[in-house]
């Protein structure tokens, strides 16, 4: 799923395109992707885009009289930008907005279709879309610690809750636990001062590196290379891999649909985090610390 640094970026580079710009023609491929009737989407013909913003992970889209379209990509959802029209691809294409200044298309990767696309009709009706979460960019030390502490959650769940954060997912929650030295199952209520300041620290320098090398990377071309999986980052889908500090393989917890990344060594004193799946199979063959995991199979499988 597209997370702060890459909806920032995305948000940069529709303002240079569509800033200004009039809505020429909207067409809706997928049925699963419009979720408003009222107005409908030929109500955003002929407007002129006036602003782009990022809300959360969403993308918003402003047009004249208080008209907005509201993008959320989910996890395979992505933008595409294209000086001419370009043909339909009936397996991915679920959306093109024809522009004075160019096309946008929405396109997402397979079979489970989960983005989607709003159109309101007043800032009033935005509101719904803002869950609230913190921007840790704009924010302080002790703005942080008061979002930290509003539930009382593991620091996986709460980085990743839009509640409390604002545009943290999967991938950047697991790269800032491993800058802040700090295991995901790590509860927000037990933290230190010392540990909540190296977490905000982390979470800071975590999203503002990335959206910096982010753009460097794209450079003025639109970002089509929109990933959760970066050459780079340290343990988010690096499973088995060195850590690029200790060298110690870097271990998983997988649970539903999304699994989080971390070293046992540097995050959680060498030992190692129950997994749903596989711990539960193994039982009291489940290595406990990553000393009995070297010993174990499961090493030699790697």
């Amino acid at each position: 799923m597209p997370e702060l640094p890459d909806v920032v970026l995305y948000v940069e580079h529709l303002e240079r395109r569509l800033v200004g710009a009039t809505l020429l023609k909207a067409r809706v491929v997928s049925p699963n992707l419009l979720r408003t009737a009222v107005p409908p989407l030929e109500a955003a013909e002929g407007r002129v885009v006036r602003g782009v913003r990022r809300m959360g992970k969403r993308i918003v889209v402003a047009l004249d009289e208080n008209l907005f379209l509201v993008f959320h990509l989910m996890i395979a959802g992505r933008l595409h930008w294209r000086e001419a029209a370009a043909k339909p691809r009936a397996k991915v294409d679920l959306a093109h907005f024809e522009f004075s200044s160019g096309h946008l298309l929405l396109t997402e990767a397979g079979s489970k279709k989960r983005a989607s696309l709003h159109l309101v009709a007043s800032r009033e009706a935005l509101a719904p879309f803002e869950r609230g979460g913190l921007e840790v960019l704009e924010s302080d030390l002790t703005a942080f610690r008061q979002a930290l502490g509003r539930e009382s959650h593991t620091l996986k769940r709460a980085l990743t809750d839009p509640r409390l954060f604002s545009g943290i997912g999967n991938a950047y929650s697991d790269e800032i636990l491993h800058r802040a030295r700090l295991s995901p199952q790590a509860l927000t209520g037990r933290l230190s001062d010392e540990q909540v300041k190296r977490l905000f620290a982390a979470a800071r320098g975590t999203l503002f590196e990335w959206t910096e090398r982010l753009r460097k990377e794209c450079g003025d071309g639109f970002p089509d290379k929109v990933t959760a999986f970066r050459d780079g980052m340290a343990v988010h889908g690096r499973y088995g891999k060195p850590c690029p500090d200790c060298g110690s393989p870097v271990q998983r917890i997988v649970y539903a649909e999304n699994e989080c990344n971390y070293c046992a060594r540097c995050q959680t004193e060498g030992r190692m985090l129950a997994d749903r799946a596989l711990s539960r199979l193994l039982k009291d063959d489940w290595p406990r610390t990553l000393k009995e995991l070297e010993a174990s199979p499961l090493a030699r499988r790697r």
